[in-house]
Order: C-alpha cells, then structure tokens, then sequence
C-alpha cells in the first residue's frame, strides 16, 4: 500500500492502449493496466463527460490480482470525435451506445466477464449495463451513487438551489419561461455565438453545488477552457434527456433484475449534490447489495476510494 495515499495501492501506468472504432466513426481511447492473466475489471468514470483523466482509478485495484480496462466516453478524454469539435455527433452519443460500446470493448479484449466500477454518472452507466448484459458483469462497486433519474436531475440542477438561491437565480436567468435551466444551458451551448458563456454558467454552477463538500476547492470545476465546454455539452445533452434511462428503462424500477450480482454501494453522506435516498432505495430492492454510507464525506473522498479498494480485494478472492 501507498503511505501518501492510505489504502490505496501505488501508481501504476498501463500496459496497453489502444483505439476502439466504432460503427458511426466514433474513436475510443482504451487503456489496460495490472496483470494480464488477472480477474477482468471495468473502471466507468463520471460526467458525463469526465474522462479517465490522469489515471488514479488504477490505485483501487490490486495490480497482481487485476487486469484492469478503462476507457474515455464518446464525446471526451482521448476518444475522438470530441463534442465541442462535433457537436452533430451529440445525436448518436446516448446511454444505450456506450453500453454497446462497453460490450464491443469486451469482446475486443476478449474478456467473458468483469467486475465494473463506477463512481457518480459511472454508477448510472455501470448499473444500465448490467441490467442489459447482467451474464458479462461478476460484481459491481459503486461510489456516489446515481442512477440518470429525472428527479436526482431535478434535484442537482434545481431543487439544491433552495441552498444556494443566488447561483440558483443566475442560472435560471439563462432559461425561457417554464424552460428547465439544464434544457437552457444545453440549448445555449449548441449556439457558437454563446457557447463560452453557457459553459462558464455551468462551471460555476456545478463549482456552487459542490462547494460543500469536505474535500472542495475554490476555483473554476474544469480548469482547461476547451474541456469546460467539452464537459457541459455532454453533461446537459444528458441530463436534458433523462440520461435516455426514463420509462421502461428507469434503472431503479429494474435494479430487483441483478438480485444474484453482488454489489456495494458506497456513498457520502454529506453529498449535497446527490443525496444519499438514491443508493439507500437501491439497496433495499437489491437483494445481494451492501450499503457504505461515509458520514464524513460528499461526493467522492479518500474513504469512499479506500471502501472501494477493499470491495474489489474481497471479490479478488471469490472464485
């Protein structure tokens, strides 16, 4: 174990990287770190949008025990084309094409099945897709549970803002009469003219709901100017469609569908942005899941990460 990250495991770079060529011409980054021959495991990162970004994912898994994949999103990171550069390839960037990206990369590599971890959108993602292809997913660990339902989505873009009224009100001054402030800034952002200026609203935006967090720093969310239009493109062209995850296919009406996948939720208590009701309902219609709630933290910690990383030791040892 690392001594400057308590209970994480030391660095590791990848193995392998490589380009997934999808069907509609989209490119997707790949990575592959730890042992080769070990037990098959997907990182899903958070956004949507995020990326995999540096890397610190790979310190959860125990690198003799795992053979760990992650890879960027369509849309982000080093996955081409990205949505700021093509805005027209929003139309074929849905919840139902990244799980059959998930499951063409699985056959890629040649994987029969995986654990998957996910943390924030990674959760919705990572639990859509084993509710589609619950024979290819062995375990789940997720961390800052969301599931892409229409009142989490409520609640992060406006019914928090009951805490932070003011920067509630500059981003509802974006929004037409009875328009949603998500459906706002993702109209804004498909306009050049006011792009840069929808993309700061939601900058500062998701900065606010987060700014009670433990771990929270002042100072713009995304630092780098083309990732914070990249990263609010996605995230409202998601959000403002329910994360295509609403009727039939509303992942907490479906989760009884994985009772036999063992799963952990792992969640922060003093996550503002997503209360802790949504891993909570999860878990009592999951039979098999356990629940983590980390009083100490919001959304993501040191101690979430460290939960996960004995998660996934645990499961290391199932046969």
């Amino acid at each position: 174990m690392s001594d400057t990250h308590p209970g994480l495991y030391p660095a590791i770079e990848p193995q392998r990287t490589g380009t997934l060529l999808r069907p509609d011409g989209a490119a997707l980054y790949w990575e592959a770190s730890g042992n080769p021959d070990g037990r098959p495991a997907l990182y899903l990162h958070g956004g949507p949008g995020g990326g995999l970004g540096p890397g610190g994912y790979r310190r959860r898994f125990d690198p003799e025990r795992y053979h760990v994949v992650g890879l960027d999103q369509r849309g982000c990171g080093r996955s081409r084309p990205l949505a700021v550069e093509h805005p027209e390839s929003l139309t074929t960037n849905t919840t139902q094409a990244l799980i059959d990206d998930l499951e063409a990369l699985r056959e890629h590599l040649g994987i029969e099945r995986w654990l998957v971890h996910g943390v924030s959108w990674g959760c919705a993602l990572a639990l859509a897709y084993a509710l589609a292809h619950p024979d290819r997913v062995s375990e789940l660990v997720l961390v800052a549970v969301t599931t892409g339902a229409r009142e989490e989505i409520e609640w992060i873009t406006k019914g928090v803002g009951a805490i932070f009224p003011e920067a509630q009100s500059r981003l509802a001054a974006l929004a037409h009469d009875g328009e949603r402030p998500v459906d706002a800034v993702a109209r804004l952002l498909r306009d050049p003219a006011r792009r840069e200026e929808a993309a700061a609203a939601w900058d500062a935006w998701e900065s606010t709901h987060l700014s009670l967090d433990p771990h929270w720093a002042p100072g713009p969310y995304r630092e780098d100017p083309v990732d914070r239009v990249n990263f609010a493109m996605l995230v409202t062209h998601y959000w403002s469609q329910d994360c295509f995850l609403a009727g039939p296919l509303r992942i907490r009406d479906r989760i009884g569908g994985l009772a036999g996948v063992p799963g952990v939720l792992i969640h922060g208590r003093r996550d503002i942005s997503g209360p802790a009701v949504t891993p909570w309902l999860l878990h009592r219609a999951w039979p098999g899941s356990a629940l983590h709630i980390v009083e100490e933290e919001g959304h993501g910690g040191p101690v979430q990460m460290a939960l996960a990383r004995r998660a996934m030791d645990r499961f290391a040892t199932r046969a």
